[in-house]
């Protein structure tokens, strides 16, 4: 049964930085795109970041390019998302989802990901 689950998420004033791990079960993640997303209170879910089947395609929302980076230990079958220079409007809950069969490519559409874990609560705040 295909599962993820989500950790590392918390309290952290603005400019600090926070892991998040994604840990996969029930396929490896040479069988399927990761992608992170995040939904703030009274707002859509949204992507924020993926990683190909492949692990050499990566892809990010403007609003986090250059502070967040997406990786992956395979042997751990578990995929990160490292976040610095955070910033209060970084708040929501993040969640990993799968894609799978998606070896070459990802993108960060939510509706092309069929496999979601419960969510991390991530909090910016002074």
């Amino acid at each position: 049964q295909l599962q993820l689950v989500e950790s590392g998420g918390g309290l952290v004033q603005p400019g600090g930085s926070l892991r998040l791990s994604c840990a996969a079960s029930g396929f490896t993640l040479d069988e399927a795109a990761i992608g992170w997303f995040r939904q703030a209170p009274g707002k859509e879910r949204e992507g924020v970041s993926c990683i190909s089947g492949s692990g050499r395609s990566t892809n990010y929302a403007d609003s986090v390019k250059g502070r967040f980076t997406i990786s992956r230990d395979n042997a751990k079958n578990t995929v990160y998302l490292q976040m610095n220079s955070l910033k209060n409007e970084d708040t929501a809950i993040y969640y990993c989802a799968a894609r799978l069969y998606s070896y070459l490519g990802c993108g960060i559409r939510v509706t092309s990901y069929t496999d979601w874990g419960q969510g991390t609560q991530v909090t910016v705040s002074s």
